[in-house]
């Protein structure tokens, strides 16, 4: 079976999970941003030992985490070492910055879609205690990107230049972040990284039942809560597609599906082919060159909106409760 190209034009509708959406407009949302990459590269090379601890104290749950964490400082280093590690990565990193200030003069609009956000996550999760701060810097082009902590979402800016910026080219950042998944290195996924780290630090991944099955509903239930927190979102960029792999997985859903139920995978425990269905990649090789990777996490999320569309009064919340293979034999799913 091949993958069929949808060359029409035709717009399909995936609702925020068949339900309503609710009105959060009342919750109101402490949230404040916080500049660190300005902090950083304010500091005066000559003066880079006298003013770390500065810098640290100002930013107390994110500071060190950036040193230690983002650009690997090792804490035995002596302070001279140390600010001439920072030093070295502030003249590297300078392009970065200056290109990040183009996109993120003015954050206020992408802080208020992280609000929106978080109005959908205290609506669902009255009890989750919310970040009280958006930090924002610059790391690495190949290091870590956005993260959730203790108090904050911090935001690596490297991330989100467009997907053309020049350095997502480079044969290092490339090995780290290949051209399928810097292709989403736009400021359009900001908020959307935000929720995923929400969804996965209420619901901390867990991979104790390997199995084929499970695993994708698992993967359907996480696509279908970060689509309650943006019921507002286009669903391709929330599983992370373009637009034309969405309407073209909509078109071949009965050949995906089949590709898992003639070959017996379901029941699979077999990490490596898990992987194949599971996990970010450029295509889907049994179903040719236009399949895109992740279409187990599809299949999932389909069979996870058919549950929520029979059974409207379960809201989100108690849904990701319930037993995986339970939302499979009762959502019946037969595309």
């Amino acid at each position: 079976m091949r993958f069929t190209i949808c060359l029409g034009l035709s717009i399909f509708f995936f609702s925020c999970n068949n339900k309503k959406i609710p009105n959060v407009s009342h919750i109101k949302i402490d949230i404040k941003t916080q500049r660190f990459e300005d902090s950083f590269f304010a500091i005066d090379s000559n003066k880079m030992a006298i003013q770390l601890d500065k810098l640290v104290e100002d930013y107390p749950s994110f500071g060190k985490l950036f040193l230690i964490d983002i650009l690997g400082v090792d804490p035995r280093w002596s302070i001279d070492t140390t600010a001439n590690y920072l030093n070295a990565y502030k003249a590297y990193s300078k392009t970065l910055y200056d290109s990040s200030k183009k996109y993120f003069s003015d954050f206020s609009i992408y802080e208020k879609q992280i609000k929106k956000g978080l109005q959908y996550v205290h609506y669902y999760y009255p009890k989750y205690k919310l970040p009280t701060k958006i930090i924002t810097f610059i790391g690495p082009a190949n290091g870590s990107g956005d993260g959730i902590g203790t108090d904050f979402l911090s935001i690596g800016l490297q991330a989100h230049l467009g997907k053309d910026f020049p350095l997502y080219k480079n044969d290092d950042v490339r090995n780290t972040y290949p051209d399928y998944v810097s292709a989403r290195f736009t400021p359009d996924y900001i908020a959307i990284n935000c929720m995923k780290n929400i969804v996965d630090d209420i619901y901390p991944p867990n991979n104790d039942d390997k199995r084929l099955l499970v695993q994708i509903i698992d993967r359907g239930k996480r696509l279908f809560l970060l689509n309650s927190f943006l019921p507002d979102e286009e669903p391709y960029k929330l599983i992370g597609y373009t637009k034309q792999q969405m309407q073209d997985c909509i078109k071949n859903e009965p050949g995906i599906w089949n590709l898992f139920i003639q070959n017996n995978f379901l029941q699979t425990a077999d990490n490596s082919l898990i992987r194949n269905y599971v996990s970010e990649g450029p295509k889907t090789q049994e179903l040719g060159e236009g399949a895109p990777g992740n279409i187990g996490s599809f299949a999932g999320w389909q069979i996870v909106n058919k549950f929520a569309a029979k059974y409207p009064e379960i809201m989100p919340d108690s849904l990701m409760e319930i037993d995986n293979e339970i939302i499979y034999q009762k959502a019946k799913y037969k595309p």
